[in-house]
């Protein structure tokens, strides 16, 4: 049977690193496109990226709008239900800084993190929101 702890189904979801990572993309580097995940400094396999877009997608994780002028590229964004994970990367790589690496250089945004978190987090959720309008219009 089936555990009903809410970590276990969680990690159902994020039990790698990869789908975290590809939340991580969309909140901090503007990744948008398949090609631009493939780009990202973990170099994560093309099978597995269509795995886990797949998996987050089918989970309300992000969602997948069509490309302006292109009918087979999709433009990938955070959904609300997606955005909610902002605060928890946040926390994580403030675990990972403290206790794992010295992640200041590799990842400027935790200096910034790190002076004030709740302005960096009102920041990315101001960005996502404009972005959201964006992509009404």
């Amino acid at each position: 049977m089936r555990s009903d702890c809410p970590i276990s189904s969680s990690l159902d979801i994020f039990g790698d690193k990869w789908s975290l990572l590809i939340v991580r993309d969309l909140m901090l580097y503007k990744t948008r496109t398949y090609g631009d995940f493939t780009k990202s400094a973990e170099k994560i396999a093309t099978n597995i990226l269509a795995n886990r877009l797949q998996l987050l997608e089918d989970n309300g994780i992000i969602t997948k709008l069509p490309y302006p002028g292109n009918k087979v590229k999709g433009l990938y964004r955070l959904s609300p239900k997606g955005a909610d994970l902002i605060p928890v990367l946040i926390e994580l790589a403030i675990w990972g800084g403290k206790y794992i690496s010295n992640s200041d250089e590799c990842s400027p945004f935790l200096k910034e993190v790190k002076k004030n978190k709740s302005k960096f987090l009102k920041k990315v959720m101001l960005n996502l929101l404009q972005e959201d309008e964006n992509n009404r219009d």
